[in-house]
């Protein structure tokens, strides 16, 4: 099997899928160093009541936690949405060698407010950009029933 962006992304998506079943806005991540995932997180904002608790700010505190440092140099972070301006700060000062994510957040990432990673930082985007839609869409569409 080969390890590449969709084999880690499954591993996120199964992170916000386990979101999505406690009732949080389904988001992911993982923290992945030389092809070994050291952190996994989904979105707690609910259960922590915190607005800060989103799957990013989890999986950076988890994998520096792995690391005993606060730097995350040779890591890469998969989330299955485009992280927003207050995960994009941390990621950026974390020293994240790479950052890959799955759908586009035209109204809240970072992309829109103009923040730029660090040149050393690579990102990828749409990395299996529709099955994170597709869970985010049902989880807001279920919602919207209620």
């Amino acid at each position: 099997m080969e390890l590449n962006d969709d084999y880690f992304m499954k591993f996120a998506l199964k992170e916000a899928e386990r979101a999505a079943v406690q009732n949080e806005i389904p988001v992911g991540a993982i923290v992945v160093v030389e092809d070994k995932i050291i952190a996994r997180a989904h979105n707690l904002t609910q259960r922590l009541n915190d607005v800060t608790a989103h799957a990013e700010m989890q999986a950076i505190t988890s994998a520096a936690n792995y690391l005993n440092g606060k730097y995350l140099v040779g890591c890469t972070l998969y989330v299955t949405l485009e992280p927003c301006v207050m995960c994009a700060g941390a990621l950026i000062w974390s020293q994240l060698n790479r950052l890959v994510y799955g759908a586009s957040d035209p109204k809240k990432g970072f992309l829109q407010s103009g923040v730029q990673f660090h040149p050393k930082t690579a990102v990828t985007s749409g990395v299996l950009k529709n099955e994170s839609k597709n869970l985010l869409d049902d989880f807001f569409s279920s919602r919207r029933k209620k």
